[in-house]
């Protein structure tokens, strides 16, 4: 068991000593992505040479991310041309993980999408209809807007980010899961993208929308549920230890909680969402679900890890 177990102890008070053996206490890595590797298009500061050397000490690396706009080829070429030295079979995303989902259940409708073509390509891949994405906006009136045809056969609604987001769309959706047999699965429930100056809704706005509509609870496939990483944890295949796991993010209530949920180690960067501020109040909530939230480590950023990481040998 991790010695620093949700202490949020800050890597850069440890002497490197204690540092080096925190190292040698993990085999796999499991990484977010926004907020921690970059932010949009942008590599932060560090990160690149961090997962490099961490491959080069032999660890298994995941990038895992809730983002459902891109396909994993997509997350794929965007993560090395920031020189990432990652793989496909590397990327664990929610699209992915949604088709896959609807896939291995022999789902044979089609599905109403409220989200972007990260989703509906990952669904032409397995070989499952859709009713595609973008734009469907209000004309007229409520009224008229009641009249839409329903399409008769759909069988599922998957909600993920959605910049398109409309009240027909609404409409469709919680109508289409009035049948009790429509399938209701949420890429993720993130309520915001870590940005420098603005509030960016995440999907987990469009989702309570359509969950308070529909008067129905989504299932989610993203983390914190342990369904995202099912594949790495069977112990059949004992891709991972999950003792000898660490999972970093910048997001408690996602990356941070979902460690906790798979029993892996943790460690939060200040470069996203959640900073040592809502640390604090976590420790002093008498909430237990606020304490899930704790980190074992912090770091202000990952590549301040950087002095602590050897070379790699040539």
């Amino acid at each position: 068991m991790c010695a620093y177990k949700q202490s949020c102890t800050n890597l850069m008070d440890l002497p490197t000593a204690k540092v080096t053996e925190w190292l040698e206490g993990f085999d796999t890595v499991i990484t977010d992505c926004d907020g921690v590797l970059w932010v949009y298009g942008r590599a932060i500061d560090g990160a690149v040479s961090v997962i490099n050397l961490f491959k080069s000490m032999r660890k298994n690396i995941y990038f895992c991310t809730n983002n459902s706009t891109k396909t994993r080829e997509e997350l794929l070429k965007k993560a090395q041309n920031m020189g990432f030295s990652i793989t496909e079979g590397e990327i664990i995303s929610t699209a992915h993980a949604t088709a896959a989902y609807l896939k291995k259940r022999n789902f044979e409708k089609r599905v109403y999408v409220i989200g972007s073509d990260g989703i509906t390509k990952e669904l032409d891949a397995v070989g499952i209809g859709h009713t595609g994405c973008g734009p469907d906006p209000m004309k007229g009136t409520m009224a008229e807007t009641t009249k839409i045809q329903l399409e008769t056969d759909i069988g599922a609604v998957v909600v993920g980010f959605d910049e398109h987001f409309s009240f027909p769309k609404m409409v469709k959706a919680s109508s289409y899961l009035n049948d009790p047999n429509c399938l209701f699965i949420a890429t993720n429930t993130d309520e915001r993208f870590p940005m420098d100056n603005m509030v960016v809704p995440g999907s987990g706005c469009f989702v309570r929308a359509i969950e308070t509509c529909a008067e129905r609870t989504a299932k989610v496939i993203g983390k914190p549920n342990p369904a995202i990483c099912e594949v790495l944890l069977q112990k059949e295949i004992g891709r991972i230890d999950p003792a000898r796991t660490l999972m970093i993010g910048d997001r408690a209530n996602t990356d941070i909680l979902l460690g906790f949920n798979c029993g892996f180690q943790t460690l939060l960067v200040g470069t996203g969402v959640h900073q040592l501020s809502d640390v604090e109040r976590w420790k002093k909530s008498k909430d237990l679900e606020d304490k899930k939230l704790i980190p074992d480590m912090y770091l202000p950023k990952l590549g301040d890890l950087l002095p602590a990481l050897p070379l790699p040998k040539h």
